[in-house]
């Protein structure tokens, strides 16, 4: 998700260089008519649909679970990233537009891009005047420096997000957070030596500082205002709408916010007069909702449900309404390097062979919802190298290899073990259900326990005590880049630094040092094409190591109802309708 000066060209033109790729799922119906919103399918990739310049109207929402945490330095969905944007202001935002410009880096909270130092150890930004929150005070660039450290530095209170900034700034490994460390100073590695002003000193090389600076960790969070775990009770909004209601259980209705001033705010056109998120709506349910134009978008934007897509694929007034982009993501099976006998890496290839991906994707709908994967980085990321370390004909798996490796593992009769999924993704279930089939045939009994998506990195998978205490082996997970690079696809979920007590999303467990070592080393070089080669590299070690299980590269069948205006798909949050230009009829 960023840029910078040798790095701000050089993220750029990476950025800008992927966008044909991540934009090219999905063939246009050619031969569609438009449909109740003017448009062919796949116009949505390209450009903004039935755009309007019309103030007013509701823009509504609805997701089949909840999310992680609405608090923007507690969360690591890809959707509530961009949610996030409509009350919170980041230092860098990516670009709301459609195609290739939507990965685009652009000033937000601050005034340009950073500017690094000759090294990429010193990042410095500078903050717009006059931005302020919803109670009238004005933005700081100490606001933005509390908000990273409790949001990195506190995980006894905030335990999801990704721990970049705690791993790349100098003293991160020693800071304790705001909570604990009540000096007046801080984090000392980041200064504000005037309100308008802040800079970060690394203990490391970081070329993709302006992607970093890109996350919801960096909206600004009034010190006096923050309760902890609490604070997403009462958000204090930057952004053109704050909370007018919340349940955690219920969803949010936000209004707008009378101390946003457009002036300062060029991203974001703030067209809706409300916007009104539902939880825990079922899946199929949120669909129907879609096609009878109840909503506007689906939260998640994670497309369609195998059950509903046949009624919008089989009638081409319906199709025409559909946008069907890669996500940039990948689905794979984590396998615990921890739990036994998946610390044996022959058990682990088992499962690499047996595994019948073609027919997985069959299963939950077929080439609209993916292609078979054999590689962690997909196609569309900067870094991605094509290879198969485990190959089966036509992707179907292969019990006579499966069999000679468990014979290796010594457990020529297969074993039990756990495997868990979200129980509110119907198509996670299916896929893990055929999964669980596969396994079958060559002994391996897996138990399917289902959670809610909301809880499932928090309490479950994401928690190494509870995953060692069930036999958790087998994890079944979804992942999107971070930024459209090799080392935001792969730090967060195969870097042993990325290892927590709960909210982890380094599932396998996997502490690699010459994985780890590797991901240090391509970060802190300048050279785009040496960077991407290195992250090749990675990604044929994590393979080699066969803790994780490429299952499909992710594509999302979205549906745009009649009323929706301004839509348009952002690559940069993994293939979803960008809620920052969307406005509504209703």
């Amino acid at each position: 998700m960023r840029n910078r000066k040798t790095a701000a060209a050089i993220a750029v033109a990476v950025a800008v260089s992927l966008g044909a790729s991540a934009c090219s799922g999905g063939d246009s119906d050619k031969n569609s008519s438009g449909g109740g919103n003017g448009a062919a399918a796949d116009a949505g990739l390209k450009t903004i649909v039935n755009k309007t310049d019309k103030k007013g109207g509701t823009l509504s929402l609805e997701h089949s679970s909840g999310p992680d945490s609405l608090d923007p330095g507690n969360t690591y969905y890809g959707w509530v990233q961009n949610f996030s944007r409509l009350y919170g202001r980041t230092l860098v935002t990516f670009k709301p537009a459609a195609g290739k410009e939507s990965l685009e880096l652009v000033p937000d909270l601050a005034t340009d891009l950073g500017k690094g130092s000759a090294d990429a150890k010193t990042w410095t930004y500078t903050l717009r005047k006059g931005v302020k929150f919803e109670d009238g005070t004005e933005v700081t660039s100490k606001d933005v420096k509390y908000a990273i450290e409790r949001s990195n530095f506190a995980p006894e209170a905030l335990s999801n997000g990704p721990t970049y900034f705690k791993a790349y700034l100098e003293g991160g490994d020693k800071y304790k957070g705001p909570y604990k460390d009540k000096s007046p100073e801080g984090l000392k590695s980041i200064e504000t030596p005037d309100d308008h002003t802040i800079v970060f000193h690394l203990n490391k090389p970081f070329a993709d500082m302006d992607y970093l600076a890109t996350f919801s960790q960096t909206a600004p969070v009034p010190a006096k205002a923050d309760k902890g775990a609490s604070y997403v009770q009462n958000i204090v909004s930057s952004g053109p709408y704050k909370f007018e209601a919340y349940d955690e259980s219920k969803g949010a209705t936000l209004v707008r916010n009378p101390e946003w001033d457009a002036a300062s705010d060029p991203i974001r056109k703030a067209l809706p007069d409300k916007i009104d998120l539902k939880f825990n709506v079922n899946a199929t349910t949120v669909d129907d909702h879609l096609l009878d134009d109840v909503i506007t978008v689906d939260a998640g934007g994670t497309g369609l449900q195998a059950k509903t897509q046949p009624k919008v694929l089989a009638k081409a007034d319906e199709k025409a309404k559909t946008d069907n982009p890669y996500a940039g993501a990948l689905q794979y099976l984590a396998l615990n390097v921890n739990v036994k006998p998946f610390d044996n890496a022959e058990c682990r290839k088992a499962v690499q062979y047996i595994v019948d991906k073609r027919s997985m994707v069959d299963s939950i709908g077929g080439s609209v919802k993916g292609d078979p994967a054999t590689t962690v980085i997909p196609p569309s990321v900067a870094g991605y190298k094509k290879f198969d370390l485990y190959p089966t004909e036509g992707n179907k798996g292969d019990a006579a290899k499966a069999k000679e490796h468990l014979t290796k593992c010594g457990h020529p009769d297969g074993f039990k073990t756990t495997l868990t999924a979200r129980s509110d993704r119907p198509d996670e279930i299916t896929a893990a259900t055929q999964l669980q089939n596969s396994l079958k045939t060559i002994g391996i009994t897996a138990d399917i326990k289902q959670f809610p998506a909301d809880k499932y990195f928090t309490d479950f998978a994401g928690v190494p005590a509870w995953v060692h205490k069930n036999n958790a082996g087998m994890m079944m997970m979804a992942w999107g880049a971070d930024w459209p690079t090799g080392f935001g696809f792969l730090d967060q979920i195969v870097n042993g630094s990325a290892i927590k007590p709960s909210g982890g999303t380094n599932l396998m467990e996997l502490d690699d040092k010459g994985i780890n070592e590797l991901i240090v080393k391509g970060i802190g070089t300048v050279d785009t094409a040496a960077r991407n080669a290195t992250w090749g590299e990675v990604d044929q070690k994590v393979m080699e190591n066969a803790s994780v299980v490429p299952l499909f590269y992710r594509k999302n069948l979205l549906y745009r109802p009649d009323s929706a205006a301004n839509v348009t798909v952002t690559d940069a949050y993994l293939g979803m309708y960008d809620y920052v230009l969307m406005t509504s009829t209703k």
